[in-house]
């Protein structure tokens, strides 16, 4: 018997409002998250990422279907016992939501407190977290007196000060420069890595899926369009608004424009391939040599994601053209 999914929709619709003024935030959900992985949810604003992360937690009810936490449902169940499956549940915010007044150690302290923790173990605990998060140096620093980055540190501890099986990443680094993102999202996956968590990371930013998610669900319209290994997301992207996504990371392809200017600077024929680790074009374009055939490689890139590689490469093909052809051939044989 498989174990239970860290999370699991089914069939989960909510809708807001009645009547005319009726809107479908989310439609027919099906989704399971497994226990122990990093698992990202994308989509452009208005796509229903809000919605999911307020059903995880519980701060919405699903208008139909099922939410269950580990086994758990969490709709229609009492509310006290929906208090007790959210403590097992570390929200981060996009906006850190650090209480001003008090210092970093005092703000990992405070659900410490709320759980009833005695004084020694909440200190003992926030010690562990502040060290954990690399931030032991500035427990007695208020958030006014923080980085970005420190201050998204801080709430990351917080959100773990009740050692939670789930952790809620909701758009966690959109208010961080590119450098304290990459900081932040190495410390998810250690968090991950050491401590066996589970991560929800809600985003709009395909760089933070391509860091750090094992698996990505595609959210337009309330729907799931696309649900993949982030590696076939990016590799193989199906959906349009995955390719969308997909494209303001990679620039691998060259468009309709790009192909016209190739053409115009570039004497021969341009062909574009698709290379990853089982398919080079190494052995192709050395045949090119021995026909006659002169290449060069005008656009492209190559791209690692799940220590797996891949990208496209467009070259231009310069020669006989019976030789050119057989070189054309012999590329597209190569992936088939």
């Amino acid at each position: 018997m498989s174990a239970a999914a860290a999370v699991e929709f089914t069939g989960v619709t909510k809708v807001f409002g009645k009547g005319d003024d009726a809107q479908v935030a989310l439609d027919a959900i099906d989704l399971r998250i497994e226990p122990g992985e990093i698992f990202g949810v994308i989509g452009y604003s208005g796509a229903g990422k809000s919605t999911l992360v307020r059903l995880i937690n519980a701060l919405e009810k699903p208008t139909s279907g099922t939410v269950t936490i580990a086994g758990t449902p969490i709709t229609g169940v009492p509310e006290s016992a929906v208090r007790r499956l959210r403590r097992d549940i570390g929200m981060v915010f996009q906006q850190f939501n650090l209480f001003r007044s008090r210092t970093a150690a005092g703000n990992v302290e405070y659900p410490l407190k709320v759980a009833g923790w005695k004084r020694a173990e909440r200190k003992a605990r926030v010690a562990e977290l502040l060290e954990f998060v690399g931030l032991s140096d500035k427990a007695r620093s208020y958030p006014d007196q923080l980085s970005g980055g420190q201050k998204q540190r801080v709430g990351i501890a917080r959100a773990l000060a009740t050692s939670p099986s789930l952790l809620l990443a909701d758009e966690a680094t959109s208010a961080l420069d590119p450098e304290t993102t990459a900081e932040v999202l190495r410390l998810l996956r250690k968090i991950n890595r050491e401590l066996g968590v589970t991560i929800v990371v809600i985003t709009h930013e395909m760089d933070v899926i391509r860091a750090v998610a094992d698996r990505v669900a595609v959210l337009a319209d309330g729907k799931i369009v696309e649900l993949a290994s982030t590696f076939d997301v990016f590799a193989d992207p199906q959906a349009a608004p995955t390719k969308s996504f997909v494209g303001t990371v990679l620039h691998n392809r060259p468009d309709g424009g790009e192909v016209a200017r190739l053409s115009s600077v570039h004497s021969g024929r341009l062909v574009t391939v698709d290379v990853d680790d089982q398919h080079g074009i190494g052995d192709a374009l050395a045949a090119a040599t021995r026909a006659g055939v002169r290449f060069e490689i005008v656009y492209g890139g190559v791209s690692t994601v799940q220590d797996k590689t891949f990208g496209s490469l467009t070259v231009a093909l310069d020669g006989p053209d019976d030789a050119v052809a057989d070189v054309v051939a012999t590329l597209e044989r190569r992936s088939a």
